[in-house]
């Protein structure tokens, strides 16, 4: 298990079977860098609009295996705990209410 702490100060978990989870996908192979991140300096981070417990923190990496992308990281929080619950590449953003940067 990997623990990480996101630009909100929380510590973020990232179980084993989760980084596998991502990692069956071709193109997040050599991203596992930046998972931590762009938890810790996100572009952006958004709040869901299906799930007010899920964030989506975006940054923008020009060297990924498919190109210029944003990589998308979705944590849950629940009360005493916050956990990855996926990553992916993207070529935009989801709506929903942005959280980061602060105005």
């Amino acid at each position: 298990m990997i623990f990480m702490r996101d630009c909100f100060g929380f510590e973020v978990r990232l179980t084993a079977e989760r980084q596998a989870h991502i990692l069956q996908h071709p193109e997040m192979a050599g991203l596992e860098e930046a998972i931590p991140n762009t938890l810790d300096a996100p572009k952006e981070v958004r709040l869901s609009r299906s799930d007010p417990s899920i964030r989506l923190f975006y940054r923008y990496y020009e060297n990924t295996p498919v190109g210029v992308k944003w990589l998308c990281v979705v944590v849950k929080y629940l009360e005493a705990d916050a956990f990855v619950v996926t990553a992916y590449l993207t070529d935009k953003l989801k709506t929903g209410d942005s959280l980061w940067p602060k105005k």
